[in-house]
């Protein structure tokens, strides 16, 4: 028997990944439903036709009066909840939704939820593989991979999902198994009125959450509710009670839980210590649904890290270079070149720059002074980031990425590490990062 009263209409609205997936669970469930778009031609367009001829859809400029012939309406993570039609929708009694909502309300296995505004796909990937090396049935998506609708099966274990501020917007309750926001740092400013209703939306994975974890050095990641849930931290500093961190003996780090060391730092494949906090985050995320220590620091020891996240390219004349092109916001950027800076013996030749989404790149200025010997500047608004640094370090603009990889082969000095990490989008220059990072790295293989 569905959950969904099937006499009731749905309107799908977005008819990208997410929209495709809530398409094949309705039509699963047998519910009345139908689509819009915003756009003319959307990217699920074709695959709609082919596979449900039937389904009515509508694409271009949203029709309120069509959008209340529903009772739901099941918003793409990628519209604003503020667009106009979809609040006099709202106004006139229809509930909005999202695809993360419906997955909640049919998941019959404990949800692992994972938010932050950095390294939550690699904290959610390091979870998912710690599960599997426990010997459980596990399904990771969410807004990485698969969508959470796809993963739904009567013989899964466990879930681990990675959400979005946007997915989180139309998620009324989530009751996750445990839930955490490992940061928050400025992101999206270009869809939020600033970083308290960025926040707000982050802590809604928080809502009917069993447990929690979060970052005791940031404290934007402190639930806002669940006072007297079981609750775990971590942090680069000493652990105490319920608490991962590190610990220091005879010179070498350890990572540890409570007053125990785990394994030494030296063990971990991936670098610097933002890889750190991301390994102790998923330790505590993976202690809190009872996955043994014994298999997580397993997993621990044979992850390499995910592309184009601070990933370790080459090695040339002395110097190494790193993709980080996922860095897509300054906190990203930040906690990259602090995280790698702290771990080389020279200096970093930092690549940014790109769509900024309205951010304030301040912040960037004394990690950069600290840690960098130049920056080299790419894309559309290269000069804000420019001005936002100063005058600390020699900065270099260049055209194309290849003119990138030469300048900073030029500047890098045995003992430096490049490291693109542009605390920006690339939609300016390139269809995502994932090509931006692709480019960069054929480019810094491309020489002699």
């Amino acid at each position: 028997m569905s959950l969904i009263a099937s006499s009731h209409f749905r309107i799908v609205v977005g008819l990208g990944k997410s929209g495709m997936s809530l398409v094949r669970f309705l039509a699963r469930q047998g519910v009345a439903f139908a689509v819009a778009d915003t756009r003319e031609n959307p990217p699920e367009l074709a695959t709609l036709r082919r596979d449900f001829p039937q389904v009515e859809v509508r694409c271009g400029e949203l029709d309120v009066e069509f959008l209340c012939r529903a009772d739901e309406l099941y918003v793409s993570p990628g519209l604003a909840l503020a667009t106009p039609a979809l609040q006099q929708a709202a106004a006139r009694g229809v509930q909005l939704s999202g695809d993360i909502d419906l997955f909640a309300r049919h998941a019959k296995a404990p949800i692992v939820a994972i938010s932050g505004s950095n390294a939550k796909s690699t904290v959610t990937t390091l979870v998912g593989e710690m599960a599997v090396a426990a010997g459980k049935r596990v399904a990771v998506g969410g807004n990485l991979g698969e969508p959470a609708l796809d993963l739904l099966a009567d013989d899964i274990e466990l879930y681990v999902l990675e959400l979005s501020s946007f997915q989180l917007e139309t998620t009324h309750q989530l009751n996750a198994e445990v839930a955490t926001v490992l940061n928050v740092s400025e992101d999206h400013m270009d869809r939020y009125s600033g970083l308290p209703a960025y926040h707000l939306a982050k802590h809604r994975i928080f809502r009917g959450a069993r447990k929690v974890v979060f970052n005791r050095q940031d404290a934007l990641s402190r639930p806002l509710m669940g006072e007297g849930l079981p609750c775990w931290t971590f942090g680069l500093n000493i652990p105490d009670f319920k608490a991962f961190g590190l610990r220091e003996e005879n010179g070498q780090k350890y990572l540890a839980y409570e007053f125990q060391n785990l394994m030494p730092v030296s063990d971990l494949k991936v670098r610097g210590a933002h890889n750190q906090a991301n390994a102790l985050a998923a330790l505590a995320l993976g202690h809190a649904v009872g996955l043994p220590f014994e298999t997580m620091l397993t997993s621990l020891r044979a992850f390499s890290g995910l592309p184009h996240r601070c990933q370790w390219l080459r090695e040339r004349d002395g110097v190494a270079w790193y993709d980080d092109s996922k860095a897509t916001n300054v906190g990203a950027a930040i906690a990259a070149v602090e995280g790698l800076g702290a771990d080389i013996d020279g200096k970093l030749v930092l690549v940014a720059g790109g769509d900024g989404k309205g951010a304030d790149f301040s912040s960037l200025r004394a990690p950069v002074d600290r840690y960098c010997r130049a920056v080299v500047l790419l894309g559309r608004d290269a000069p804000q980031v420019a001005a936002a640094l100063g005058n600390g370090v020699p900065q270099v603009n260049a055209g194309s990425i290849e003119e990138v990889v030469q300048r900073c082969a030029e500047l890098a000095q045995p003992g430096d590490a490049v490291l693109l990490s542009p605390a920006c989008a690339s939609l300016d220059m390139f269809k995502n990062y994932e090509e931006r990072g692709r480019l960069f790295a054929q480019a810094v293989e491309g020489l002699s």
